[in-house]
């Protein structure tokens, strides 16, 4: 390690993220991986807008059904 480090030109908070816009890691089995893959590239969309969308889908059903 150096003696001394020259932070002049230093941008505070350059990395800081603010917990609630982390982005979660989420991982598939690799089966559910391949499913929604090959649906995805099928639609031309990412997979993780077809994930989201399919878990919105559940969270509505969920709310209409009162669970």
């Amino acid at each position: 390690m150096k003696k001394e480090y020259d932070f002049s030109n230093a941008e505070q908070g350059k990395f800081y993220c603010k917990p609630e816009c982390m982005k979660i890691p989420v991982y598939l089995e690799s089966s559910l991986e391949s499913f929604y893959s090959e649906r995805a590239r099928k639609r031309k969309i990412d997979i993780g807008t077809l994930i989201n969308t399919v878990l919105r889908k559940e969270m509505d059903l969920a709310r209409e059904l009162g669970v």
